[in-house]
């Protein structure tokens, strides 16, 4: 009896069609690899891979640019349409962020004050969260470090989140001029709840990896310190203990005080090794390799339901909305991001900005400048 390998060899076309739009010709910020899928017990499979669309900007903390958007687009269809891959796994290069979303830098020097550019930059952003969305594969987050955000909002877009445990999550939000409607107004209240959704997208307070678990937006956590060559859970954060495979924890939070201070000075004796987390992602897909590929497909589409309806609901009017605030908070916000440090801050002055529509003030460039940190005195 023939195997499947002689069969599939006999049977398939000479030349099969190619469904991509365009070649897979990226930006340098988005790296596209398909390594060998493997079984639970760690053999390569001949002929089927796994996806990685990795967000290589280190320096500026992975967060996208125009072209590093359109890329990620163009990723995520190439891995959809891909016939020998099993899984997505969408991460980012090294292990302080995975993304901490749009870049500022070019969202204060370009976009800022133009909201007619921003409305189409936003057009893009929005095919992107819809590719992640749309891709006929599923689709792990590996969050090698801060998912904040634009990250947090794509990342939510993922099917599965698994994480090191020193990340954290969050949203920037109406700290920084905006408003979390790229995606996480419409999943958090899903995922976490309506008081949990309010508090992260409103305050814009981070959160642990810890509780990110706990709050339901990560199925895996594992440590990432290692101190004197034993894996250690996060010391900045309260915990419990370990409960399974992945090495979750049941609670996380912050610590204050002297114990954040005590552990901050154990965190500097370790090493981060994200060795746990890239075999967390790999048993991962292992199972998903061992599914009917149609069925897990059409299993993605049902359950990504209530996120799809969600965001189709939204995005064309959040995408006006955010375009116009480019003239007033987001200049403003952006601006000082971009062009404020560790001593001035890199936030305006909230009270001076309030008191100052409070009084009738219109939205001027002089109002903007005088916002600017260090010049809000």
């Amino acid at each position: 009896m023939a195997t499947t390998q002689e069969i599939s060899a006999q049977t398939a076309p000479d030349d099969l069609i190619d469904h991509n739009l365009v070649d897979l010709a990226l930006d340098a910020g988005v790296l596209y690899e398909k390594k060998p899928a493997k079984t639970p017990d760690g053999k390569e499979v001949p002929g089927l891979f796994n996806a990685w669309i990795t967000l290589n900007n280190p320096g500026q903390f992975n967060s996208y640019t125009t072209e590093m958007v359109k890329s990620v687009i163009l990723a995520f269809r190439a891995a959809s349409n891909a016939r020998d891959v099993v899984c997505v796994v969408f991460t980012g290069t090294g292990n302080r962020a995975f993304c901490t979303g749009g870049n500022t830098k070019e969202y204060a020097e370009y976009y800022a004050g133009n909201p007619q550019e921003y409305r189409q930059y936003m057009r893009l952003f929005n095919d992107m969260v819809s590719s992640i969305l749309g891709c006929d594969k599923p689709v792990i987050c590996r969050v090698n470090g801060m998912r904040i955000g634009g990250g947090q909002e794509i990342g939510m877009a993922c099917d599965f989140t698994i994480t090191q445990d020193l990340a954290n999550f969050g949203q920037a939000g109406p700290k920084h001029g905006s408003a979390a409607i790229g995606g996480a107004t419409d999943f958090l209240p899903l995922m976490i709840g309506a008081e949990q959704a309010m508090v992260s997208g409103t305050l814009c307070e981070p959160f642990s990896a810890h509780k990110a678990y706990r709050l339901g937006i990560a199925s895996g956590l594992v440590p990432a310190l290692k101190v004197d060559g034993e894996f250690v859970a996060n010391p900045m954060v309260v915990t419990d203990q370990f409960l399974d495979e992945y090495g979750r924890i049941v609670h996380g939070e912050f610590k204050t005080g002297t114990d954040f201070g005590a552990g901050k000075a154990l965190f500097k004796t370790g090493t981060v090794d994200l060795s746990l987390l890239d075999e967390a992602v790999e048993a991962m897909c292992s199972k998903l390799l061992l599914t009917f590929p149609d069925c897990m497909t059409k299993s993605l589409e049902e359950l990504r339901k209530p996120k799809l309806e969600a965001w189709n609901r939204n995005h064309e009017d959040s995408r006006a909305w955010l375009a116009l605030n480019m003239m007033t908070e987001a200049r403003a916000g952006f601006r000082a991001f971009n062009e404020g440090n560790r001593e001035t801050g890199r936030e305006i002055s909230f009270v001076e900005l309030r008191q100052a529509l409070a009084a009738g003030t219109p939205w001027t460039s002089e109002l903007t400048e005088s916002l600017m940190p260090g010049n809000n005195k």
